[in-house]
């Protein structure tokens, strides 16, 4: 996991911990004032809210405990693709560029420019240095890249 992944996740946890969880426990006290607790589906809607709350409170502390945090920025660069590292690819039949960092399955988001570690394109450049060419097996078919620039943010 990166950095910035592990922030991103100890803030979620922090938020879970000190706001959302006190209001869910306001929300159900103040639903068990309203009497007989089979019939009333406030009591039971932040009941649920609880359950989803406490198992997302679980999953990343338990994410947390087993990550293992890389910061990219203090490993010395080698113009090598790894993981943590931002990646500049041209398209070969486009001529179109894009960026990817490469992070954690948990940090993924595409439209942020994250990939997986797993995903198809991080599995392709892993290892493989500026210059280099490689090709990208997707559904629509096989796509060429060249890797432009190796950066360690």
């Amino acid at each position: 996991m990166t950095v910035a992944g592990a922030e991103r996740l100890r803030a979620e946890l922090s938020e879970l911990k000190t706001e959302r969880r006190p209001r869910i426990i306001q929300a159900i006290s103040d639903a068990r004032e309203h009497g007989d607790l089979r019939e009333n589906a406030e009591y039971h809607a932040a009941r649920e809210q609880q359950s989803f709350c406490e198992g997302r409170i679980k999953e990343i502390e338990g994410k947390l405990a087993d990550a293992e945090i890389i910061d990219v920025s203090q490993i010395k660069p080698t113009g090598r693709v790894m993981f943590g590292t931002t990646v500049t690819l041209l398209n070969l039949d486009t001529d179109k560029r894009v960026v990817y960092q490469i992070v954690g399955e948990d940090e993924a988001d595409v439209r942020a420019g994250r990939i997986s570690v797993g995903s198809p394109i991080s599995r392709a450049i892993m290892g493989k240095e500026i210059g280099e060419e490689i090709v990208v097996k997707a559904p629509a078919g096989d796509i060429e890249y060249e890797i432009e620039a190796v950066e360690h943010l």
